[in-house]
């Protein structure tokens, strides 16, 4: 297979044997793909701040492990790696840590934009600062969700979308230093999905879906070698086109589109 035409990863044929870090798992997407992964016979550990919601899972899923640590403490998440790497390599690692509200502009709240950047960028950097030597020195992947409100602006999202946005862009910078080194890089843009973030929406979520259906999308990604991994592609695809129009169309298609 030519070079531009390959998968960007290595496939993934098996979970069995495979250690899994998810950060963010207490619930939603990284709650859905942490089970869907042991049910594939992954080892999995799984890390958040409600060390309540990670012992539920690990009572339901035997031989899963909770690691409860904050990622906005760079410390605490130091810590954690350090804890989680004396019992074993791991081959791949989620960071699905994030928090959404809905904001404008015109109810600008500055420790909420500062709270966007801390849990859902910050703390993928403070992960990427602890797990990195040991991916460095074995290999592995290092998967980041982000989202489709990180391809262009969209209303109701200043706080949000900006913080995507980096992280679309930290996973593209990645996966060119990274791939010589023999580490996978990933970037997941989901759509709408059910979670306790999106329940705060108001409007109609077009392509709305489960997180279980997100974490198949998910898992399917990983397995198949793809660097992004969006979906449902009904959707997320009109979405492509739209990021290639000048701003004047873009935008005004979007405030047509959405009624803000």
């Amino acid at each position: 297979m030519a070079a531009w035409i390959a998968p960007l990863n290595a496939p993934i044929t098996s979970w069995r044997g495979r250690r899994v870090w998810v950060v963010g798992a207490s619930s939603g997407i990284g709650r859905a793909t942490a089970a869907l992964l042991h049910q594939r016979g992954a080892s999995v550990v799984l890390s958040a701040r409600s060390g309540e919601a990670l012992r539920e899972f690990t009572a339901q899923h035997p031989g899963a492990v909770a690691l409860p640590l904050d990622v906005c403490d760079a410390a605490q998440v130091r810590a954690g790696v350090e804890t989680l790497l004396q019992s074993g390599p791991v081959d791949l690692v989620f960071y699905c840590a994030g928090t959404y509200q809905p904001q404008r502009a015109t109810a600008f709240d500055l420790a909420q934009m500062r709270k966007h950047m801390e849990v859902n960028y910050h703390g993928a950097l403070h992960v990427l600062d602890a797990m990195l030597p040991a991916l460095l020195a074995r290999g592995g992947h290092l998967s980041l969700a982000a989202s489709v409100a990180g391809y262009r602006a969209l209303p109701n999202a200043l706080a949000y979308g900006p913080t995507k946005a980096a992280l679309i862009q930290l996973a593209e910078t990645l996966h060119m230093d990274l791939r010589d080194e023999g580490v996978g890089v990933s970037v997941v843009n989901p759509g709408f999905v059910e979670t306790p973030l999106t329940a705060q929406n108001e409007f109609r979520m077009p392509g709305l879906m489960t997180a279980g259906q997100a974490a198949a999308h998910i898992v399917r990604g990983w397995e198949r070698g793809r660097f992004e991994i969006h979906f449902p592609r009904r959707f997320t695809l009109g979405l492509k086109l739209l990021r290639q129009l000048p701003f004047r169309l873009y935008s005004g298609l979007v405030r047509r589109g959405t009624g803000l």
